[in-house]
């Protein structure tokens, strides 16, 4: 079988069943009252869930984004026996470099869309047709439509690495280039270990000054902007990681939850776009498009990737506290980023706790760019300067 005969058009079409479904049990959501003075501090207040689930009833229209999702090609390939769903748009320019686009938790395919356009076209979008690019976002297995889950196993991203991999040469690119952030900078990261001749480059966000289980940062050791990602850092160590606490120790408890309450699908991924979006964003639908987030909330419910999508991060995390005892320095903080083998660049974003002295300690990154807008979603909150940064980076290193 050649790779074209392996690769199937996709379209989105959910039954109007499903629809109805979810519209009738948001209308009977059990709510409970808020208590006096509590906020976001507990997590997400009642009385801003409610009219957030209020619009997602009433207002907001799922076939228009059908239509809109699917007016991308979109395709499925099976990869290991596990369906892996994608969106490939080529570039009208002939020198187009094609680079893939890896999401992460809890994205999905959506996070891009404001990005595809000008990486793509950029002559259309008042940019040099010079940086022009192949563009692919895969579904990371377990989540969207990269569903169901067909065995464990595809929470080693090294795994997702290789079928990345495979994907691409599937679609004829024998060199191409990667970006990513969240899970997606991890698989970035694989890419990069896996397949050092075939990379032209690995661009990532925001990486992690350290694993979030282990010691706190000594604010004291930075100045300015370094000194409060490194106070942010330690406040998401306090108080941040409740989530990642149940999915990376009992996924298939909270999975009973998320798929058979939208509110709670609805809820557990709000929460993370107002804590890891820009500060000076008061709520979600500041920082990102209120329908473009319920849209992603949608895509979970429908494709009941909350479940899996736990459970990949209950494999990842295993495997990652196995990578960083084995790569951890006296701090405990592991430098991934500087042992890829690939030119690597780095943007951070406002909202992210990325410390450059810690992750690039040697200065050996070949792009490293701060921003003072956007946070853990630039493609959602500030597409225009992750456009801007993922073309100056891969810039220097067409050929």
């Amino acid at each position: 079988m050649t790779n074209a005969e392996l690769i199937r058009p996709y379209r989105i079409e959910i039954p109007q069943t499903d629809i109805d479904d979810l519209h009738d049990r948001l209308a009977r959501t059990r709510w409970f009252d808020d208590l006096p003075g509590v906020e976001w501090n507990r997590g997400v207040p009642t009385s801003y869930l409610q009219g957030l689930t209020e619009v997602w009833r009433d207002r907001f229209d799922w076939r228009s984004w059908e239509a809109r999702l699917n007016a991308l090609p979109q395709f499925v390939t099976e990869i290991e026996g596990q369906p892996i769903h994608f969106v490939h748009v080529r570039s009208p320019e002939p020198n187009a470099l094609p680079l893939v686009l890896t999401h992460g938790w809890p994205s999905s395919f959506v996070e891009f869309l404001d990005v595809i356009g000008p990486l793509t076209d950029p002559r259309a979008h008042g940019g040099d047709p010079a940086d022009a690019f192949d563009v692919v976002v895969p579904s990371l297995p377990g989540f969207g439509f990269s569903t169901p889950l067909r065995e464990t196993g595809w929470g080693n991203l090294f795994r997702v690495a290789a079928a990345w991999a495979e994907l691409m040469s599937r679609l004829g690119y024998e060199r191409f280039a990667a970006h990513g952030g969240d899970v997606g900078a991890g698989v970035t990261g694989m890419l990069a270990m896996i397949a050092p001749h075939r990379l032209v480059g690995a661009h990532t966000t925001g990486p992690t000054p350290g694993f979030p289980f282990g010691p706190p940062l000594d604010p004291d050791r930075f100045d300015g902007a370094d000194r409060s990602r490194a106070e942010r850092f330690n406040q998401y160590q306090r108080d941040g990681l409740g989530y990642l606490h149940l999915q990376a120790t009992r996924p298939h408890t909270l999975a009973h939850l998320i798929t058979d309450s939208p509110v709670g699908q609805l809820a557990w991924i709000v929460e993370k776009f107002k804590e890891w979006t820009d500060d000076a964003a008061g709520l979600p639908e500041d920082a990102v498009d209120r329908d473009q987030l319920l849209a992603n909330a949608s895509i979970y419910w429908f494709s009941r990737a909350g479940a899996s999508s736990a459970h990949i991060t209950y494999e990842g995390m295993q495997a990652f506290r196995q990578f960083m005892e084995q790569h951890s320095g006296e701090d405990g903080a592991g430098n991934p980023t500087t042992e890829l083998g690939v030119p690597t660049g780095v943007a951070v974003f406002a909202a992210d706790m990325s410390v450059r002295s810690i992750i690039d300690p040697d200065g050996s990154l070949a792009h490293w760019t701060e921003y003072d807008r956007g946070g853990h979603f630039p493609a959602m909150e500030v597409p225009d300067l992750l456009v801007q940064d993922v073309r100056t980076f891969f810039g220097k290193l067409r050929s």
